[in-house]
Parts: C-alpha cells; structure tokens; sequence
C-alpha cells in the first residue's frame, strides 16, 4: 500500500514536471522576454539549462552545446560584475537600435559582441554572440581559472549565511594565498634584495628607490591575484558587482603608485647617463622628462580607476570650471614657452653649438632652457628666444648640412672665342673633380648667361667639409685654380664697365686679342697647365 502511495505521488509530481516543461515558452518577442527567460531558469529555484538555452540561436550547435554556453554566457555576467536592470530592457517587438540600424540590443558596452538580435521573426542572443561565448569566457576566466568553477563546488553546497560552504572556502584559500604571496614577496624585496645592495655599497639607491617602490609591487601583484580568482567564486551578483568594481579601481591604483615611483628610478639612472655626457642639453632634458612622465601616469593612473569604476568620463573632461579656463589663459605664455621648450627637446631641430638661422635669429646656439633658447650671434652679442616662438618658426640648421653649397658666376669678356670657353669650362671641370674636398657626383658648370657686359659661366659645386673654415680654404683653392687656368688659357674676365673703343688707330695695333690658336693647341695648353699644376704641388 505504501509502495503504490509513493509510486502515485511520483507520478503525478512527474506528470506536474512535465506540464511545466511544455508551457514554457519556446519563442521570444522582445529584447526582454529573451534575457529574462536565460536568467530566471540558471537560478537555483528554477534550474533548467535546457530552457535558458532556448534564449540562444541554434547556430549549428546542439543542445548539450547550447546549454553549457548559456551556463558559461551567465558566468560572464557573474564573473564580471556585469548587473542586468531587467526594468531598463527594451520589451518591444519591434525595437530598433538607431546608432547601427539593426533590431539589436546590446546588453554591455564592455561587451559589445553580447547582445540581443531579431532573427526569423523572434528575438534571440545571436549567433555572432553563441559562437564568441567561448573566447569572451577565456578573458573573463583566463590561465584556466575557469576550470575551478568545477571543482570548487564539489567542496560542498551548504549554505552558511547566505553563501555555499565552497563559497566560503574557495574565499578563505584566496584570502590566505594573497596574504602569503604578500609575505613572501615582502622577504624577497626587503631582505635579499634591499641587503644585497647594501653589501655592494648602493645605501641610497636600497633607501631612497627600493623600500618606496617595494610595497605598491607587492600589493599590485597580490590584488592582481585576487581580482583572477574572485570570478570563480561564483557570488551573488548584488554582492559581487561591487567587490568587482573595487578591485578594478584597486589595480590601477597600486599600478599608478608603483609606476609613480618607479619614474624616480627611471631619473636617477637617466641623470648618471647624463653626467657623463658634455652635451648640457641632456642635462636639462632629465628634470623635464621626469616631470612629464610623472604627470602622464598620474593622468593615465585616474583614468584607468574611473574606467574601472565604470565611470563615464566624458562629461568629467567637458565639463572643466570657467576658473580652470581663466586660469588656463591667464598662464598661456607661460604653458607656450613650457611646451615650446618639450617640442624642442623631443623634435631636437638643433643641439649645442648649431649654427641657426630663423628669421632675424642668425648665430650659434648655447643653451636650451625651458623658458628660452640663448644664442651667441656672429656680433658675440647674445639673443634670448622665447621657446613657444622658435619652435613655430621654421629653423634652417647649418651644422646639419652634409655638404657645403659653393655658387658663383664667372664673367668673361664677350670677344672670348667659343672654343676658348669650351675648353676653360671643361679645365674648370677638372679642377673640380681633382679636388679632393668636392662632391663629384653633383656639380654643374656651364656657360649659362648672356650678361649685360660678360659671358656668364655658371660654377655651383659642393664641399663635404665640416666647419665653415674648412669651407673657406676650399672656395680659395678652387679660385685660385680657376685663375691660374685663366691666366694659361688667356681668358679675361669682364667687370661691369662701359668702354668705349676705337678699334684701330693710324700706325698702332689693334686692341683686339689675336686668337690663332686652334682647338687642339688650346687643349695642349690646358694639359699642360695641369702637368705644371702637378709638378708644383709634387713639390
């Protein structure tokens, strides 16, 4: 009798099973209805997987497929922080997402390949979605944390104070772990590290840069650890979003003080390395590179808490005081020059001892501070530029140049004959070429102009010297080659005058040159001016 009493009431509970199981609905119509039904049955009351799977397309997948996505797609949520307000889901048929023009809900931002898509008449998380879930689940669970998520509550499912027995143990063992982790890297910052460098004699750098640095590494490292192993816990989302924000604000915290400090570190190295350096330009840089780089992590250290507080920061950023922007203006000479002064250092237009030309600027510089540049000019006066005004200017840099550009004009008078001229200018040619200073694969020299009293010959060469006095030697060899070659030749060089000439007088010769000599002779004459140019330097 007992027997069939048990056997009965199995049946009808069966029976009841079952009759919920097929008024559960199997097509969603709105944004809502889609998210509401995957979280209601992951719930311990109303834990049915196969129901919440019905939330997701198909895909190709199969149902034992879907059902674990939909359990990990959950653990995305809880593991994340991520809290669904089920009042502020669309439960519209027909709602459409104006920014992408699609019927799309999507439920993050930090998510944005999670969302909800009209497919087929019906709402569904869409299969982009079902086919990421895996990858999406690695990020939020990474170096496998996620397979704790099954082995922890095999430690049991009792409950105390609202939360199971392996809840409290998993936070019990992360709680015990980050507090050994910190100890241990305590010993090792502290002990070996801190008397190592006293037993080499680095008392200051063991004070001063270690011991401030040593304590936001550690708890830097040990809240990273937490914030990997909180996920798995698996708490309860009201409690969980919470915890999750502050560790997410934490890190960038410890990051911001660790690599604040470490920027010291950064500037006592860079000092050393420009003590030893004779360009005083470095030595200015250090202060100013320090500074800049604390500012950078201060800014970026704030953003990243904001972001992890999930704080919009836009209207943060927008939304400076009037007295911010007074101030601003009030300062702006000062910020131009300041950044006038950066732009020079990280562009480098010039270093120590570069002759500058700019505009009414023409000397040598001096020194780069961070208000102005000093400049000695060729007067042995000295010129204080303002930054922010030689940094928007352009600055021709002459202690760059490779080569040294040399361009004149040769005038020669116009009863010269054409050989004459054809044989000069190719004397002059090789004048050049054997000029051990000159650049010979760029060089031009032609007869060029018809002048108002000379026949121009154009000499534009190069010379790969390095300072201005090696320039000078160069253009008074070439000048006086060109001289010696005009005197062999019988070339007579023009000057702007008026003459007036008779051409012949009774009984006198005739002003005229008398050019008999051919083109050939003319050429012997020049070789053999080089044959005694040779001779003379053989000497």
């Amino acid at each position: 009798m007992r027997y069939l009493l048990f056997s009965l009431i199995f049946l009808l509970s069966t029976e009841t099973i079952l009759a919920q199981k097929d008024s559960l609905p199997s097509r969603f119509n709105s944004p809502y209805e889609v998210i509401y039904n995957h979280l209601k049955y992951l719930q311990e009351d109303t834990y049915l997987p196969g129901q919440a799977a019905k939330s997701l397309s198909r895909s190709g997948f199969s149902e034992e497929e879907l059902e674990n996505l939909s359990i990990e797609l959950k653990q995305i949520f809880d593991g994340s922080g991520s809290y669904i307000y089920l009042d502020e889901v669309p439960r519209s048929n027909d709602y459409f997402d104006s920014t992408i023009s699609k019927n799309r809900y999507i439920l993050f931002k930090e998510f944005p390949d999670v969302y909800v898509q009209k497919e087929g008449g019906q709402w569904l998380y869409a299969s982009k979605t079902v086919q990421q879930i895996d990858q999406i689940h690695k990020t939020v669970y990474p170096f496998g944390t996620d397979k704790l998520l099954n082995l922890l509550p095999k430690i049991g499912s009792r409950k105390f104070v609202g939360l199971h027995l392996w809840q409290l143990a998993g936070g019990l063992i992360i709680i015990t772990i980050a507090f050994t982790l910190h100890f241990v890297l305590t010993i090792i910052l502290k002990s070996i590290i801190f008397k190592l460098l006293h037993h080499y004699g680095k008392v200051d750098l063991a004070n001063n840069l270690i011991l401030p640095v040593a304590k936001p590494f550690s708890l830097l490292l040990v809240f990273a650890f937490v914030s990997l192993l909180i996920p798995t816990l698996q708490l309860p989302i009201a409690f969980s979003k919470y915890l999750i924000l502050a560790l997410n604000a934490l890190l960038p915290l410890f990051a911001t003080v660790f690599f604040y400090k470490m920027v010291d570190i950064l500037g006592a190295y860079l000092k050393r390395v420009a003590e030893k350096s004779e360009n005083t330009l470095d030595d200015q840089l250090v202060p100013l590179v320090r500074k800049i780089l604390k500012t950078f992590v201060v800014l970026v250290g704030f953003i990243a808490i904001l972001k992890g507080l999930k704080f919009d920061i836009w209207p943060l950023i927008t939304g400076l005081s009037i007295g911010g922007l007074a101030v601003a203006l009030a300062a702006q000479d000062t910020l131009k020059n300041f950044f006038g002064s950066v732009m020079i250092f990280i562009d480098r237009p010039f270093q120590i001892g570069d002759w500058i030309t700019s505009d009414e600027v023409d000397g040598t510089v001096e020194e780069v501070g961070f208000r102005s540049t000093r400049i000695r000019t060729f007067r042995d006066s000295v010129m204080y530029v303002p930054n922010s005004v030689i940094s928007n200017r352009t600055v021709d840099n002459h202690g760059r140049r490779q080569y040294r550009r040399y361009f004149t004009k040769l005038a020669i008078t116009y009863d010269t004959p054409a050989n004459l001229i054809e044989v000069f200018v190719q004397g002059i040619e090789k004048i050049v070429l054997n000029h051990p200073e000159t650049r010979k694969d760029y060089y031009n020299i032609f007869l060029n102009e018809y002048g108002a009293s000379s026949l121009d010959v154009m000499l534009y060469v190069f010379f790969k010297v390095p300072s201005w006095n090696d320039e000078l030697r160069c253009r008074q060899e070439i000048m006086l080659s060109v001289n010696r070659l005009a005197e062999q030749l019988g070339v007579r060089f023009a000057f702007p005058t008026q003459t007036m000439m008779v051409e012949q007088f009774p009984g006198k010769m005739s002003l005229t040159p008398n050019y008999n000599l051919s083109k050939e002779e003319m050429k012997k004459q020049m070789e053999a001016f080089f044959i005694d140019n040779q001779m003379e330097n053989g000497k």
